[in-house]
């Protein structure tokens, strides 16, 4: 279906599907309110676990980033995000973005939407900038939740770097911490662009989502073939931990910089894919 702008008075293309309007409507489905419920909810469960945890046999002294969570407020939260950056906040992140153009064409209103009129680039660029802000704010969430939570049952104090036992002021450390979660939001932009391609090509919401997340496990599982040496390097999932570079006593940024670029590549053609295909597309749902 194929509707052109028209030129009835009054009439202008930037005032359809304002951004206030998109926002509220993304904000009271449901599965918004649950995605950001387990993830305010996570780092409380976790508290609870450490807890449950204490009054077992103590483990062997350990520099791993789970036996050093309990040593203060930032350990904890670079534990919880290690522990949801390669799952949960990835669903959380594919959702967002997978159901924008999808759960349109699944409840039958997409070619209403078009037909307002809408037009189809101001369409797909309204949806993208609300789910993008969604996924930033589930990103930022749990960290953030995470860093009161730990406070509350750990205490302030300083880092313990993994690994090395090397201690970070907590005044250094809370800085570098804002480079974890940039670093984590920008990796998963690749997921984000996936699943929104796949909004524009299937009437299926959870078709979207999961090819994004099968992506995510396809390119987990060919980079542990070693034997491609550094052909791996271009999977746009083998940087993904490199944030844990900056939590080391000098800031290793290699690691980082190819991740971001080869993350932003990936998810620039991916959109451009997108509308593209969008706006060839014959929408009959």
């Amino acid at each position: 279906m194929n509707v052109d702008a028209p030129s009835a008075p009054g009439y202008a293309a930037r005032r359809t599907l304002p951004l206030s309007v998109e926002i509220v409507r993304q904000f009271r489905r449901r599965r918004t309110l649950v995605m950001f419920g387990l993830l305010l909810a996570l780092p409380w469960v976790l508290v609870v676990a450490f807890a449950l945890g204490a009054g077992g046999d103590a483990p062997p002294a350990s520099l791993r980033m789970s036996d050093l969570a309990t040593e203060g407020a930032l350990n904890f939260t670079a534990f919880a995000v290690s522990v949801s950056a390669n799952f949960l906040l990835l669903v959380a992140v594919a959702l967002f973005c997978g159901d924008t153009v999808a759960s349109e064409a699944d409840w039958s209103s997409l070619r209403y939407l078009l037909a307002a009129p809408v037009p189809r680039d101001r369409l797909l660029r309204q949806k993208l900038i609300v789910a993008l802000g969604y996924s930033a704010a589930a990103v930022i969430a749990l960290p953030l939740m995470a860093l009161g939570a730990g406070a509350v049952a750990f205490g302030w104090n300083d880092v313990t770097v993994p690994g090395t036992g090397e201690v970070i002021p907590a005044a250094a450390a809370l800085p570098r911490l804002g480079i974890v979660v940039g670093y984590v939001l920008v990796s998963l932009l690749v997921v984000a662009s996936l699943a929104f391609l796949l909004s524009t090509v299937t009437d299926s919401p959870l078709g979207a989502v999961g090819g994004a997340v099968g992506l995510v496990i396809v390119s987990n599982i060919v980079q542990a073939v070693e034997q491609l040496g550094v052909v791996r390097e271009f999977l746009p999932t083998f940087w993904d931990n490199a944030w844990i570079d900056a939590l080391a006593l000098e800031i290793d940024w290699s690691g980082m910089i190819k991740g971001v670029s080869i993350s932003v590549t990936y998810s620039v053609l991916l959109i451009a894919f997108a509308f593209r295909r969008f706006r060839r597309k014959d929408v009959v749902s």
